[in-house]
């Protein structure tokens, strides 16, 4: 991976990570059209890269970050099924993180449920609602649905946003409680993935860590940038223009890799 790529998918980040398009799933994309995304290194860098991300929600939301201790504990709550699932399906899903057909069939089947999910969910709350109000059964239930985003392709924004939504969260509440659920994931995920990749032998190189610090830095910015237009947009438009999208992604994709370039790269 070279600067110009890191900075290429660093901007993909910090623009889909709140999208409920998958982050993960356009960086996948786009790595395997730069033939790198085979790369034991690029696979590290698609995950640090997302805290970066994450953490403009602190700067953002900091004050909603320290009003309770409440609000922590329904983090944790909420945080848990993602910390079993990832330690028990690692192995796996490090190989799915390697094909972009499995990336295109989630697109597909995640566009169909968000041109229904507005009618499916049609919360009674209002936008005003704060996420101390939410319960830790609510807590628990959103952080089920957070998991289906292990599967590449699937959004971890657009899974929690849906799984609030069905618990009678506003799209804002929803929304907003994805986002602080985004900081202990991403940042376990982080670790996790630091972990493996020293434990397998590798060791960074000078010009591999100036990639994750420029990757982190780009995806910051962009994402200060990309989550107060989606806040505002959701609200006033819900989810069909974001399954469209990915219902023509998801075709375009799968059109690329059996009728033009073969995109899988296992």
């Amino acid at each position: 991976m070279n600067t110009l790529q890191a900075i290429i998918l660093a901007i993909i980040e910090g623009i889909t990570e709140f999208l409920p398009v998958s982050s993960t799933g356009h960086m996948i994309i786009a790595s395997s059209f730069f033939g790198i995304a085979h790369d034991d290194f690029t696979k590290l860098f698609t995950i640090v890269i997302q805290l970066g991300a994450i953490l403009s929600v602190v700067i953002l939301y900091f004050k909603r970050f320290f009003q309770s201790f409440d609000f922590y504990f329904k983090l944790v709550v909420a945080f848990i099924p993602a910390v079993v699932l990832g330690l028990l399906l690692s192995d796996i899903i490090d190989g799915l993180l390697e094909n972009p057909v499995t990336v295109a069939v989630s697109l597909l089947i995640g566009g169909f449920i968000l041109l229904k999910v507005d009618q499916w969910f049609n919360p009674t709350t209002t936008d005003n609602e704060k996420e101390k109000e939410i319960t830790y059964q609510q807590a628990f239930k959103i952080g089920l649905f957070q998991c289906l985003a292990m599967i590449p392709g699937v959004s971890r924004s657009g899974a929690s946003i849906v799984g609030g939504m069905s618990q009678k969260l506003s799209r804002t509440s929803a929304a907003e409680f994805s986002f602080f659920l985004a900081v202990p994931t991403m940042l376990g995920a982080t670790v996790k993935k630091c972990y493996d990749y020293y434990k397998d032998g590798f060791v960074l190189s000078n010009d591999q860590i100036n990639c994750l610090i420029i990757g982190n830095i780009v995806a910051f910015i962009v994402a200060l940038l990309a989550i107060k237009t989606f806040i505002g947009f959701l609200t006033k438009n819900g989810f069909k223009v974001f399954g469209y999208y990915r219902i023509l992604a998801g075709i375009v994709l799968l059109i690329i890799h059996f009728f033009i370039h073969p995109l899988t790269i296992i």
